[in-house]
């Protein structure tokens, strides 16, 4: 078993530190943190702070109050801390179109208001085809931009530093070729997590793929073609711009490991719940199974509409740019009784009461599988 040795910035804080505990691995008698008087009321503040402003900077400082004994309790805290600012940064939007966009404004005539405000709908063409082009955008677009910034920024800083060498006159011999040592001092050094930015980027990159992946397809293809330019990129940006890093010997991956894990987890259940509610999927089988005489989806659109009858509405609320008396109804997307028709009064009411219990049962099933 390897044993990891404490942090100097630990010993360095807890120098002054009277209560002392035996390590019953090695026997030594160490300075200990008051578990109840100092750990937990920090971890508490860190992760109330990052989980309310998420700032990197902040992380890192909270991560120092936390006073973790070894390099991996340290990177592990961080590392969550910064994973979550990412999953709140990229995932937010997506998840609020998947589940949130459009699922709480009632019908017409009982609109739901937040604020005095009605809710926002989603587009003509529905929350799946809004989730898609974001995934697209994000997957495809966002991408590439990362790509030219991780390559660009080092190049940048690289040149400038090179350059400001030459003008100093640090150079020994400005006649002739630089030597070897010339030419790597002039190299961009490491951060101290300098594998973390590349880690990041892969996790989130995961993200992308498996949870939202029924919503968008695509997204492994653009992954895949993402990480062959990646493997090229970072080739040339780790031998050419960066300095060497100084290897460290290390058991697995740390705690990118359960964060991938996670990951895979939520993502049975978010696809499960994007088939069940943003998607279609389910209305459609119900169409074709029970009341399509062709099994076909001709009519379906029809299907899924309700009727209004249009003098329900607020007599200040003009909703014809041009009044026409021949219009009584507007149709919009529910199962509610269709007031045309008193035979239907009931039937659609259980048909929208049995697609629910069809999402739901869907939903269980996928929990269940994931579990």
């Amino acid at each position: 078993m390897h044993l990891e040795h404490p942090r100097p910035e630990y010993l360095a804080k807890l120098s002054t530190v009277k209560k002392k505990k035996v390590n019953f691995i090695t026997g030594v008698n160490e300075p200990c943190v008051s578990f109840w008087k100092r750990r937990v009321p920090c971890t508490i503040f860190s992760w109330s702070v990052v989980l309310l402003l998420i700032y990197r900077r902040i992380a890192t400082f909270l991560t120092e109050l936390e006073i973790h004994r070894t390099q991996s309790d340290y990177e592990n805290s961080l590392t969550l801390k910064m994973y979550m600012l990412k999953f709140v940064n990229y995932y937010s939007s997506v998840f609020y179109i998947a589940f949130f966009k459009g699922r709480f404004v009632g019908y017409p005539g009982h609109y739901n208001s937040l604020f005095g405000y009605r809710q926002e709908e989603c587009g003509t063409g529905g929350c799946l085809f809004e989730l898609s082009l974001q995934l697209a955008i994000i997957v495809a677009g966002k991408q590439f931009i990362n790509a030219v910034v991780e390559m660009g920024v080092p190049w940048l800083l690289w040149v400038y530093k090179k350059w400001s060498v030459h003008k100093k006159g640090q150079c020994a011999h400005e006649n002739h070729a630089p030597t070897q040592w010339e030419s790597d001092y002039n190299l961009i050094n490491q951060e101290e997590l300098g594998l973390f930015s590349e880690y990041l980027e892969m996790v989130l990159q995961f993200g992308f793929v498996t949870i939202f992946v029924v919503a968008f397809p695509l997204a492994p293809l653009f992954a895949l073609l993402n990480n062959i330019t990646e493997i090229r990129l970072d080739a040339r940006k780790f031998i050419t711009f960066l300095r060497r890093p100084v290897a460290e010997r290390v058991k697995n991956i740390g705690i990118w490991y359960r964060i991938l894990n996670s990951v895979g987890k939520i993502s049975v259940i978010t696809n499960a719940l994007i088939i069940a509610f943003t998607s279609s999927f389910i209305e459609e089988t119900f169409y074709k199974v029970f009341i399509s005489p062709d099994g076909s989806l001709n009519g379906f659109l029809n299907f899924t509409l309700s009727d209004f009858n249009i003098s329900d509405f607020p007599g200040d609320l003009n909703i014809l740019s041009e009044p026409d008396t021949s219009v009584e109804y507007c149709k919009y997307q529910d199962y509610r009784e269709p007031q045309q028709q008193a035979t239907n009064m009931n039937i659609r009411r259980y048909i929208g009461s049995w697609l629910q219990l069809s999402r739901f049962s869907f939903l269980f099933l996928c929990v269940l599988y994931s579990s």
